[in-house]
């Protein structure tokens, strides 16, 4: 299930990220699901059917660490949305107003 939903959310990315990948297993020292988009990224993709963006988010936010990157983000499944555009993102509120000013949004 979870090999499944991280290789469609990959197939999404590549039209941005030509390079993105399923990254292989770190152990302790995992770096998200997904390479190949940004150094300063890590994806940790969730298929479950209860959420949990609490312990999702303290889990990305361990392998942010990791991966020395500067943002993590949770994509999860959207239950009863089969199209990869459609899952939940899930960031954290202070990260989500790092990029906004990093855009020059704010």
């Amino acid at each position: 299930k979870g090999t499944a939903f991280e290789t469609l959310i990959v197939g999404y990315l590549k039209d941005t990220y030509p390079n993105v990948e399923r990254r292989t297993l770190s152990g302790v020292h995992d770096k998200g699901d997904i390479a190949g988009t940004n150094k300063k990224l890590i994806w940790e993709c969730k298929d479950h059917k209860t959420l949990n963006f609490s312990g999702w988010l303290k889990e990305a936010e361990i392998e942010r660490g990791n991966a020395n990157a500067e943002y993590g983000i949770v994509v999860a499944k959207r239950r009863g949305h089969g199209d990869a555009g459609a899952q939940y993102a899930v960031l954290t509120l202070e990260a989500l107003v790092q990029l906004l000013k990093k855009a020059g949004l704010v």
